[in-house]
């Protein structure tokens, strides 16, 4: 629940700016919601950013392939880091959906 009033174009720049870096998290523009068509298959996040104004709580809709982006991706990113890969490599697949 938010502590006081706050524009969505706020929250949503906070969240661009927050994950500006991480390779796999895409913060979707404003309008668009995020799709699991869009990452199945692939180790990325899409990421929304609303404000429910009836009762003033920030919701966040995230979307992941539970199995690349799960177990399965963690493990390859894990190996990646061990082995000082870049931890995006072997992880680059887009989603099977556009």
């Amino acid at each position: 629940k938010l502590q006081r009033p706050i524009d969505v174009s706020t929250v949503h720049e906070m969240y661009m700016e927050y994950f500006k870096d991480a390779y796999f998290v895409n913060v979707l523009p404003l309008t668009q919601q995020p799709k699991s068509a869009s990452v199945s298959g692939s180790n990325y996040v899409q990421m929304q950013v609303e404000i429910d104004q009836h009762t003033q709580r920030l919701v966040v809709t995230v979307v992941i392939d539970n199995l690349v982006k799960g177990a399965a991706g963690q493990a390859i990113q894990n190996a990646n880091l061990m082995y000082g890969l870049p931890p995006q490599t072997g992880l680059t697949n887009m989603g099977v959906a556009p």
